[in-house]
């Protein structure tokens, strides 16, 4: 059945403004219109909202992302919001999307783990990731991506948490750069679609929420 449009719940980040003392939730313009060119219309998830469970219930979300941007445990409201968002979707089958620390935050609800590096080559450096999976291989019918990256924050395979599967490695250090769940509808990946809006982001991104 083909859809009008999608709503997403989507996550942001944690401000302070500099000239007085008061938290503001922040995302990027660069969501918005990326997610217009699958029909897809983003609901912003308050970061401060103390009843989650039942925001979700009356808004009927097709599907979450969590965000890009700052470290866990940078902000303890971003970190609960987006453990309720992985429970909720859980629990009632809707779809989650990680970029960047998103991934990074589905890994650790996993049991998974990171390491940080203490040199930039992840920031601000674009790269090759080398496609594992066959299926994700039809769906950007090529075995290998340029992508950015903006992180020092990286999975190796052997820190992914439970039931995670790598289908994206980087081609130079063989870190993960994209993971799905074996049983659930999860994907992450650690480059940021919204920043690129290549052609390949929008088929995954359109897949994944099963946009028809």
């Amino acid at each position: 059945m083909t859809k009008k449009f999608l709503k997403i719940g989507i996550t942001s980040r944690i401000t302070e403004n500099t000239n007085y003392v008061e938290k503001r939730d922040a995302i990027s313009h660069d969501w918005p219109k990326f997610l217009e060119n699958f029909h897809a219309f983003p609901i912003i998830i308050p970061n401060s909202i103390t009843k989650p469970e039942e925001f979700f219930d009356k808004i009927g979300l097709d599907g979450f992302i969590l965000t890009g941007g700052d470290n866990i445990g940078d902000n303890i409201e971003r970190d609960k919001i987006e453990k309720s968002i992985i429970e909720y979707g859980i629990k009632n089958k809707i779809p989650i999307f990680g970029v960047c620390r998103g991934m990074q935050v589905i890994n650790s609800y996993f049991g998974g783990n990171l390491e940080t590096l203490s040199t930039p080559e992840h920031v601000k450096n674009d790269h090759l990731v080398e496609i594992q999976k066959n299926d994700f291989s039809k769906i950007f019918s090529d075995d290998y991506l340029k992508v950015n990256s903006f992180h020092n924050n990286i999975i190796k395979e052997k820190f992914l948490g439970k039931n995670l599967v790598s289908f994206a490695l980087t081609k130079n250090d063989r870190t993960v750069e994209g993971f799905y769940h074996e049983h659930l509808s999860i994907i992450g990946v650690m480059w940021h679609p919204e920043r690129q809006q290549k052609s390949f982001d929008k088929l995954l991104l359109e897949k994944f929420f099963n946009y028809e």
